[in-house]
């Protein structure tokens, strides 16, 4: 659907605003015009309006934001031989059979990991692609972000130490650190979009400590710099990680990135779950950023992160659903409702509430990625909503359906992105799913027979 010039939706049960003083709004409309929140009030009287939707029996949330995925990998779910392994055994399953991808594999798997996202109330998302066989590029997954309609945060990702250098990727994996650099120039110039209303931010991701030299960490930060772009990479993960980082580079994780210039408000990191309390005191004091997967962090035996102390520190947290290949989904509702499950298991019940959680996927998403016009319903914010159906039988008996919707539908009923209607009663617009289902099973079958 196009986006309308002007869309109000009426009669929400609940509106959790996330604003500056969190406020709940029962029997609340919000007024969408030219993509951006124009009013948040009750009993909106207004003429020449192009959309109505009426949110009778629905919360209203401000739409979910990810901030680590590897969209590329939701061809890979489940694949024998990386269902019990940790991550680097993980990895080194995977590599071969992601060596065999293009562009077509890049695409479809854009398409159907964005989707998967949408119908779980995901408005916008980041991805770190970090690897480009047989002539895909980042582009492949722009222009399928275009298609769905989600913002799209893309990292341009790389690795550059194979195994013949002592790497943990096969070196048809990896490339020359000029011809990565000079491709993020490229990326940059070609997509990178500061305004408000923007659909693409482009960041840079040198794929792990692992995988590229200190030069390449250090050239990649100075050119973010110059051209103001974010940085990102996996940081922390797990004990493998520490070991390693301890063994080649002679300290922790933390203070690897501090050397490298790789803290800062323009930086964000995923995973971080074996931070030190020096190293957490480090992201607060630079307001570095962490993003938070709990749903890989269980799958992959890698531990439960320090989120509670994080926040109470001062750190900016968002969630990431991370790839499909180590989570085997892409709900970003889910991945609340677990980050919730495991600070309580580590902390006690009271140390995170399904508000705490929610926000960590609205506005503390936002924060990190450098979008404080989204995440939250607010006016001048722009128009990102999630619309959930309380009315069924899974949210019935509730006393409280704010604090219930992370244990409630796990589908959005309808998904708005800059006051364009994504997702209509619980069915994506923006895709044919029957031949993207199709394209990804020729796809699949032709990887499985090599």
């Amino acid at each position: 659907m196009t986006k309308k010039e002007r869309t109000v939706i009426k009669n929400a049960d609940l509106v959790i605003s996330m604003d500056d003083t969190r406020r709940v709004i029962s029997c609340c409309d919000i007024v969408i015009s030219q993509g951006e929140i124009q009013k948040v009030e009750k009993n909106t009287h207004l003429t020449g309006i192009d959309e109505i939707i009426d949110a009778s029996g629905c919360v209203v949330t401000p739409g979910l934001i990810n901030t680590h995925h590897h969209l590329f990998q939701s061809m890979t779910k489940a694949v024998p031989g990386g269902q019990n392994a940790l991550l680097f055994g993980w990895l080194k399953t995977l590599y071969p059979i992601w060596s065999r991808f293009g562009p077509d594999e890049i695409r479809v798997s854009t398409i159907l990991g964005l989707s998967e996202l949408a119908l779980s109330g995901c408005t916008m998302s980041s991805d770190h692609l970090y690897l480009f066989p047989n002539g895909a590029t980042l582009d492949d997954t722009i222009h399928a972000a275009h298609e769905v309609g989600l913002r799209f945060y893309p990292t341009r990702g790389s690795m550059s130490i194979g195994e013949s250098l002592g790497g943990l990727p096969p070196d048809n994996l990896v490339e020359k650190e000029h011809d990565i650099i000079n491709d993020c120039i490229r990326v940059i110039d070609k997509f990178n979009d500061v305004t408000p209303a923007s659909m693409i931010r482009i960041g840079l991701a040198p794929c792990s400590p692992f995988s590229v030299t200190r030069d390449l960490m250090k050239d990649t930060a100075l050119l973010a710099r110059d051209k103001g772009v974010t940085l990102h990479t996996h940081l922390a993960e797990n004990e493998e990680d520490i070991a390693y980082s301890l063994e080649k580079f002679g300290c922790r994780p933390g203070q690897y990135a501090e050397d490298l210039g790789w803290t800062g408000k323009d930086v964000w990191h995923a995973h971080c779950v074996k931070l030190d309390t020096k190293e957490i005191n480090l992201f607060a004091s630079s307001r570095t950023g962490v993003s938070h997967c709990p749903c890989s962090n269980c799958r992959l035996g890698s531990g439960i992160a320090p989120i509670r102390d994080m926040l109470r520190n001062g750190v900016s947290v968002g969630l990431g659903v991370d790839g499909s290949a180590s989570n085997d989904n892409g709900s970003l509702i889910s991945e609340a409702r677990q980050a919730m499950l495991l600070q309580r298991v580590k902390n006690g019940a009271d140390s995170m509430s399904a508000m705490d959680a929610l926000e960590l996927a609205t506005r503390g998403g936002a924060d990190i990625l450098g979008r404080p016009e989204c995440g939250r319903i607010q006016v001048g914010a722009r128009g990102d909503l999630a619309i959930w159906d309380i009315s069924g039988i899974e949210s019935a008996g509730s006393w409280d359906p704010a604090s219930l919707l992370l244990a409630g539908p796990k589908k959005v009923k309808h998904l708005i992105v800059e006051g364009r209607i994504i997702v209509c009663d619980g069915n994506l617009v923006t895709v044919n799913v029957a031949e993207t289902l199709a394209e990804v099973k020729r796809l699949i079958k032709n990887l499985q027979s090599h």
